[in-house]
């Protein structure tokens, strides 16, 4: 990435008695005219969206937003016991967990696809068995497949794949997804399923969104989820609980000396 001598920004400017947003006033043309995940999209790529990317961007936020008692669930849960007057805080304890084993592999899976579909589509199955069997000599963790719960398939994979090819998605990318799941089968000899991580790429992907920002669907999605845990966790507070719970849990041993 290089530098400009003099950087510029296209989001937002504002005066003493107005708001501007990629060219559009915020209370005259946005506000009360653009629901949330549509101005989203507006904001990220300075046009208005596609049906296709109005629905995608939809169905990701709502199928990510929440997934019980997590860790990121609790890591919010636990801060907010510490500093109950801070539920910024706590938001933002629960998001700082997304990464490449809980919530944030969208990004990293949306890449390893972009790779299959670059091949004629000949080749394309051979270049999932590729990448499949470079991450399984390197035993590295292959972003967006296997699930500790949906072991026999993350109910969400399909949903979302048809929601987006409803929606006029070419489906290219999803079927490098499953192309990918068949691979990874084939190559470990494993069960291992597609996660709903795998498909937000492809998804995120047919809906030509960055996959460099395939990450910040679910980290916008979360950050509502999180919120609706702190809420909850006003009224039924349980992080007191789950602190017990990890004391006991863990248990104390004496460090042999030398």
């Amino acid at each position: 990435m290089y530098k400009k001598e003099n950087p510029v920004t296209h989001l937002c400017t504002s005066d003493v008695d107005s708001i501007t947003i990629r060219g559009k006033n915020l209370c005259e043309d946005l506000m009360g005219k653009m629901c949330f995940s549509d101005f989203i999209i507006f904001h990220f790529l300075g046009k208005e969206p596609t049906s296709l990317q109005r629905a995608v961007v939809d169905a990701v936020l709502v199928c990510i937003m929440e997934h019980g008692i997590t860790p990121s669930a609790i890591a919010s849960r636990v801060t907010y016991l510490g500093a109950p007057e801070s539920l910024q805080g706590a938001v933002a304890a629960g998001l700082l967990g997304a990464g490449s084993r809980f919530v944030g592999t969208a990004d990293q899976v949306a890449i390893l696809l972009q790779a299959i579909v670059e091949q004629p589509t000949s080749e394309r199955e051979k270049m999932a068995i590729e990448i499949a069997k470079e991450h399984h000599d390197a035993k590295k963790f292959l972003p967006g497949y296997g699930h500790p719960i949906h072991i026999n398939g993350d109910p969400r994979v399909d949903r979302l794949a048809t929601i987006a090819k409803d929606n006029g998605a070419n489906g290219e990318y999803i079927d490098a997804m499953y192309l990918l799941g068949d691979a990874i089968k084939k190559v470990s000899g494993k069960n291992i399923v597609i996660n709903v991580n795998a498909t937000i790429g492809a998804v995120l992907l047919e809906a030509s969104m960055p996959p460099s920002i395939a990450r910040g669907f679910n980290i916008i999605a979360r950050c509502a989820g999180l919120v609706g845990h702190i809420y909850e966790e006003q009224s039924e507070p349980a992080g007191y609980k789950i602190w017990q719970i990890a004391d006991q849990a863990i248990a104390y041993e004496e460090s042999c000396s030398d």
